[in-house]
């Protein structure tokens, strides 16, 4: 239902200049496959039988929306809502008719969300709607990680860091907090399987999760060196092609000439293709500025990544139809 245009929301349009943000939100209005999403939260969302009766679902949903893109807390939200014309128009919230949901509402929603594994939900809904219109392919998948960092700090209550993050050492430096593992697909650069994993969890081990099952080719960094080899790879008993790039120090210990060069050649091919599987990571931390996790334990992030990353394929696919 198209909503009912007020004063302020005609004023507010007859302005000279749209900004980045409105743009972004309209495209995102348009792309977005609303009732689908909403079919998945509907079975669990209160129904106003008792009580205060709740906001509208859609209208919560798009606020949770609104979150996740632009990093907000709820208090940060909130206040967001009631400055912003361009979120307002987006949440559909009419000052004479309603209120900004308060803090506690949203954090109320996203706990539903989490308590039901519903974002997980929406993640599977979104790709759904983007294999039925054909954008999300499954001949050939890219396989990564990155890493996202968590407080160190023990100046808090419990006086301790969050006991599911860790430390690891990438290169010389050291990094607290988590992995995002991610399963794209090669043509699309569209995201099929998230999984989460302390920092210090190896990048091989988790390879298995990340494949869909109809891939026949995987590509992926030096990190996964010798995946094919491993047990729950040999147990899948399939063939998969596994591009994996070779180690700097093999390429680099080979003596000038013609093989060095070749070899060279094999391996800018294969990081040309490998390259794609950095556009989700650069929506998300990006983008959507999720660059540390807001929440403790590997769940609850694990709930927002599901989101971030369903979200990243909307405007990734949303980005391909304006170019087509």
């Amino acid at each position: 239902m198209t909503p009912q245009t007020t004063f302020a929301h005609a004023e507010f349009a007859a302005k000279k200049k749209t900004t980045r943000r409105e743009t972004f939100l309209a495209k995102m209005a348009d792309a977005v496959p609303w009732a689908k999403l909403l079919a998945v939260i509907a079975p669990h969302y209160p129904k106003g039988q008792r009580g205060r009766p709740p906001i509208g679902l859609e209208r919560m949903l798009r606020v949770y929306f609104l979150q996740q893109w632009y990093a907000l807390a709820d208090e940060a939200l909130e206040d967001a809502l009631y400055d912003s014309q361009a979120l307002q128009r987006f949440a559909r919230i009419d000052f004479q008719t309603e209120g900004v949901p308060d803090a506690t509402t949203l954090l109320n929603f996203r706990h539903r969300l989490e308590t039901h594994d519903l974002c997980r939900g929406l993640f599977t809904a979104i790709n759904a709607d983007l294999a039925a219109r054909g954008l999300l392919l499954r001949a050939g998948t890219l396989v990564d990680a990155t890493l996202i960092a968590a407080p160190s700090s023990t100046k808090n209550a419990k006086k301790e860091r969050d006991p599911e993050m860790h430390q690891t050492k990438k290169g010389n430096q050291w990094y607290f907090g988590m992995k995002a593992h991610i399963g794209a697909d090669r043509d699309s650069k569209l995201v099929h399987t998230v999984v989460v994993s302390a920092a210090n969890v190896a990048d091989v081990t988790q390879a298995a999760e990340l494949l869909h099952g109809d891939e026949t080719q995987v590509h992926a960094d030096a990190g996964y060196t010798g995946v094919e080899k491993r047990a729950e790879i040999v147990a899948l008993k399939r063939p998969i092609d596994w591009q994996i790039a070779a180690k700097r120090g093999a390429i680099k210990a080979l003596a000038e000439g013609a093989e060095k060069a070749t070899r060279q050649a094999v391996e800018k091919a294969k990081a040309s293709v490998r390259a794609f599987v950095e556009h989700p990571f650069h929506i998300v931390k990006n983008l959507f500025r999720h660059r540390k996790v807001r929440y403790r334990g590997l769940a609850k992030n694990g709930h927002q990544l599901d989101t971030l990353f369903a979200l990243a394929n909307v405007v990734v696919a949303a980005r391909r139809r304006a170019t087509a």
